[in-house]
């Protein structure tokens, strides 16, 4: 049977790595070009910088749920044998889901931080190129937010399956057991 307080602790995490992302999404950096005092050079002013310490938070949430995950399912290939059979083939495909949308949405959420954290200084001169204010684009977060969400579904079902497949082997799991040649 699948251990209640892991399921309760993954959910918890992802929960709140799901929130940090939709904060940082609402709080990303906005900027505005402004003229210095002698009006010789266009400068960017930025308004908050709080989304990158959301989405880095969302990040080390996100991560520790899947350490737990598996932790608690010995990272599916070391431990005891499981049962044949389709609770394990469930448990296989689920295990790799999870990675792969674990690993856009650390890439999202990784991204995002950066890119909002990144800001810009004294570019343009007047009557020289236009200055731009880079910022993180719009739905970065949103997408590790999304990405946090499907890791959080398909960590929870692999974790039941596992534990399903474990349970169903017993102590011989699905190793050919030898015994004495006679």
């Amino acid at each position: 049977m699948a251990s209640i307080i892991v399921l309760v602790s993954v959910l918890l995490l992802d929960l709140l790595a799901f929130g940090l992302a939709v904060a940082a999404e609402q709080r990303r950096s906005k900027a505005t070009v402004t003229a210095d005092m002698v009006k010789e050079y266009d400068y960017c002013v930025y308004d908050s910088d709080v989304s990158t310490g959301y989405g880095v938070g969302a990040l080390i949430l996100l991560a520790a749920a899947q350490v737990v995950v598996m932790l608690a399912s010995k990272c599916f290939c070391c431990g005891r044998g499981l049962k044949p059979g389709g609770s394990r083939a469930c448990a296989l495909l689920l295990f790799l889901f999870a990675w792969v949308t674990f690993l856009i949405a650390e890439s999202c959420l990784l991204a995002g931080s950066i890119r909002n954290a990144y800001h810009t200084r004294y570019r343009g001169i007047f009557g020289g190129n236009p200055l731009s204010c880079e910022t993180v684009r719009k739905g970065v977060f949103a997408a590790g937010a999304a990405f946090t969400f499907f890791t959080a579904i398909l960590s929870e079902f692999y974790y039941i399956s596992y534990s399903k497949s474990r349970d169903a082997a017993g102590g011989a799991g699905s190793s050919i057991g030898m015994g004495p040649y006679s």
